[in-house]
């Protein structure tokens, strides 16, 4: 038995003081932890092993090697779906990004009666369905929707056309449905992180003979760097990951024309029951996913290395 009147060793007390906080850190990650790990590392874990075999969902798995990876390469149908989602990046991530900027230069510099009205109406695309954003779109780049109501009444009715019917045009209409969508959430991430400014250097910038454009961009846009990161991974991401409304208004077509990696995993899996090369599609989208992500995030920290410097 230890005796009670032996004096403590501060060293055990001054380390047992250090592990108690990260001990209840880990207490509060813990049951996140454990969901990701049974709903997304668990399956994805899973996903990577079948990407290795040929099976239908049913029966016995052949293995199958590395011949699943090379199909999405070889096959021009699976690799334009990759293609398709790149030029989407543009429509989910460039635009939404510019506009948002150009909203929230406007919205800051200039006093706005019912700013708090204006930023909930921007945000509503993030908080609807995209089942009845798909449907609502349809409707509007229909044949006979506003779009093309609009080009008739100013004369240009030559071009009115059904858009998401046009090998040239629905991958563009897909792509405008998702600046539309995700404008109103960089804005608000905008709107966040220029409240966090400090008005010194707007007042400094003024002092300098700085006007608004260049204020702009020696201000407000080196001071909203870390958000615009966090925008970018998560618009690219959504670019990349597209499903819902390609499903619901296009089915991949006309043709071949708007499909993307998701749905190309989706119709492998349920329509040709080829859940080996669903899996490895799903896989190879991962990791391009990860991948982009990383190199965002390190061209990030290039970048504030270069402006501490």
């Amino acid at each position: 038995m230890s005796d009670p009147a032996r004096p403590r060793d501060p060293r055990v007390s001054q380390h047992r003081r250090r592990l108690e906080p990260k001990a209840v850190g880990y207490a509060y990650i813990a049951p996140a932890t454990a969901m990701f790990a049974v709903f997304l590392l668990v399956p994805f874990t899973y996903a990577v092993y079948v990407s290795f075999f040929n099976w239908s969902g049913a029966g016995p798995l052949t293995f199958a090697g590395w011949s699943n990876y090379t199909q999405i390469v070889e096959n021009p149908q699976l690799l334009s779906a990759f293609y398709h989602a790149g030029i989407l990046i543009a429509f989910f991530a460039v635009l939404p990004i510019v506009i948002a900027l150009l909203l929230v230069a406007l919205m800051t510099r200039v006093a706005i009666r019912g700013l708090t009205f204006y930023r909930t109406i921007l945000f509503l695309p993030q908080v609807i369905p995209l089942v009845a954003v798909a449907v609502v779109w349809e409707w509007v780049l229909g044949e006979s929707g506003p779009v093309n109501a609009i080009l008739r009444a100013v004369g240009a009715g030559s071009i009115a056309q059904a858009w998401l019917g046009s090998f040239t045009w629905a991958l563009p209409a897909v792509g405008i449905i998702g600046t539309w969508i995700g404008y109103g959430f960089a804005m608000v991430i905008f709107m966040a992180g220029v409240e966090k400014i400090p008005q010194s250097l707007y007042d400094a910038a003024r002092v300098d003979g700085a006007g608004p454009v260049r204020e702009f961009f020696s201000v407000t846009l080196p001071g909203l760097r870390n958000e615009i990161l966090v925008v970018a991974v998560i618009t690219i991401t959504s670019a990349l990951t597209t499903f819902d409304i390609v499903y619901i208004i296009t089915l991949g077509g006309p043709g071949t024309s708007t499909v993307l990696p998701a749905y190309s995993a989706f119709t492998l899996a349920f329509t040709n029951f080829q859940v080996g090369a669903a899996a490895a599609m799903g896989v190879a989208l991962a990791v391009i996913v990860f991948i982009v992500a990383l190199g965002i995030m390190a061209l990030g920290r290039l970048g504030g290395h270069g402006s501490d410097a």
